[in-house]
């Protein structure tokens, strides 16, 4: 049997949102800190980790994005997300491509897009470090969780996330990537776990960078299991949004995880 709750962690000085998902178990588990997209604990990755639940692991997936940690909207997100696909993949990390894109738009969505845009592209993820760090030590100190055994899983932005508390040092068994850009590469020294990245080919704003992120851990000594598949884009796995929802591709990166976390956590 499975059973959740929405709680708090202490973090910084705030009691951080959480959602928490477990087997009803008298003996202490594994654990996965999942860690959520650019559009913060949305019902999807509660429901990621019911799953991970269900497969014998604590989860627990905070909110990054309570007490101002995200300025902008879902829907002011959603629609400079919208601007960016409609460049050509070669023209979206370009500002002045973006602002002729813009003057499409109606002059009273300009502001909301533009904010969002500026957001996207200057936020600083390492200001979510902290609260990540806190997230798994909370759970380490669970007595329904082996705190030797605890992992991350991060989707998108959370994807990113999940690299870099590992590359922070963050005593952590496994470290998983859903499409997520690589930490910076001076940081690889410091990850202690092995990693698994999992990425969509159509996805080049990440995916182009994943051959010299993998020649680095491999420099470093680190041990990376890396999968692409053909025809996925960026949020392959989010089955709550149908233009972007890969089934095939999803199975096949749900199972590729559970194997790698049953390796690091379990085994």
């Amino acid at each position: 049997m499975t059973t959740a709750e929405r709680l708090s962690y202490p973090s910084r000085g705030l009691d951080r949102p959480a959602y928490l998902a477990r087997p009803s178990t008298p003996e202490p588990r594994p654990g996965v800190v999942v860690i959520h997209e650019i559009f913060g604990l949305s019902p999807h990755i509660e429901d990621v980790a019911w799953r991970f639940a269900d497969q014998g692991y604590v989860a627990l997936a905070p909110d990054l994005f309570a007490h101002g940690g995200r300025p902008v909207s879902n829907e002011e997100l959603e629609s400079a997300l919208r601007l960016m696909r409609a460049l050509p993949p070669e023209s979206r990390r370009n500002p002045e491509a973006a602002q002729a894109k813009l003057a499409e738009f109606p002059a009273a969505e300009r502001g909301p897009i533009q904010r969002a845009v500026d957001w996207l592209r200057n936020r600083d993820l390492d200001a979510y470090i902290p609260d990540m760090v806190a997230a798994a030590g909370f759970l380490s100190r669970q007595p329904f969780v082996r705190p030797e055994r605890i992992g991350t899983v991060g989707f998108c932005m959370g994807g990113a996330l999940s690299a870099r508390l590992a590359a922070a040092g963050a005593p952590l068994a496994a470290c998983v990537i859903f499409y997520g850009a690589a930490p910076p590469f001076d940081r690889i020294p410091s990850i202690r776990c092995p990693v698994l990245g999992l990425y969509g080919a159509e996805d080049r704003g990440i995916t182009d960078g994943v051959p010299a992120f993998a020649e680095e851990m491999r420099k470093a000594g680190k041990s990376f299991e890396h999968h692409t598949y053909p025809g996925a884009g960026h949020a392959f796995f989010n089955d709550t949004r149908a233009d972007v929802y890969r089934e095939e591709a999803a199975r096949d990166a749900w199972r590729r995880t559970l194997s790698f976390l049953e390796g690091c956590l379990v085994r």
